[in-house]
């Protein structure tokens, strides 16, 4: 299976670091499969801007409806909470939701929720003493994850820090979710 087709002419600064096939659900004959691609930014200070996409398959194929997207929905946000958690990002809380238009003919609309928590990032000394002790520094993140239907469920999203760029990054990251395709 592979991964959805996302917009390369977007993608000028973004490097692939991930393009992985897992199975993140299966019970009895039921089973989903993901396909993701997963891109970064550079950045001069922890922690990077991050860009995903997904394709899901659930066996036995079922076309979208109400109460599957529901269920696709509800495990999206909490498998992203956790990749979130893998990346560091501690006291993830959702800031939102809302729907938004992507850009193909053949998609739905998309659920789109905010997320937003602190990064862990290197420890550093606060402030330098003789004893060289350290605490860990944080960062403030926002995360967003859409999901939607194309044929196939759909998700996309990602991250940056909410620094001075936060309204760039997020921009950018909105132009790149809504130009996915299944």
């Amino acid at each position: 299976m592979d991964p959805p087709v996302v917009p390369a002419d977007r993608l000028d600064d973004w490097h692939r670091v991930e393009h992985t096939t897992e199975r993140p659900f299966a019970a009895g004959p039921v089973s989903v499969a993901a396909t993701t691609v997963r891109y970064e930014r550079p950045a001069e200070q922890p922690p990077a801007p991050f860009f995903f996409a997904s394709r899901l398959a659930i066996r036995p194929e079922t076309s979208p409806n109400r109460a599957l997207t529901r269920l696709v929905e509800r495990r999206a946000r909490a498998g992203f909470r956790d990749r979130l958690a893998d990346r560091d990002i501690e006291g993830v809380e959702s800031h939102g939701e809302r729907r938004i238009g992507i850009k193909d003919p053949a998609a739905s609309r998309a659920t789109l929720v905010t997320y937003r928590g602190q990064a862990v990032i290197e420890p550093v000394e606060d402030p330098p003493s003789e004893t060289g002790t350290s605490t860990p520094g944080r960062v403030p993140v926002e995360a967003l994850l859409a999901v939607w239907t194309a044929d196939d469920y759909l998700l996309a999203g990602g991250g940056y820090p909410l620094d001075d760029g936060a309204e760039e990054a997020r921009r950018t990251l909105l132009r790149l979710v809504r130009r996915v395709r299944g």
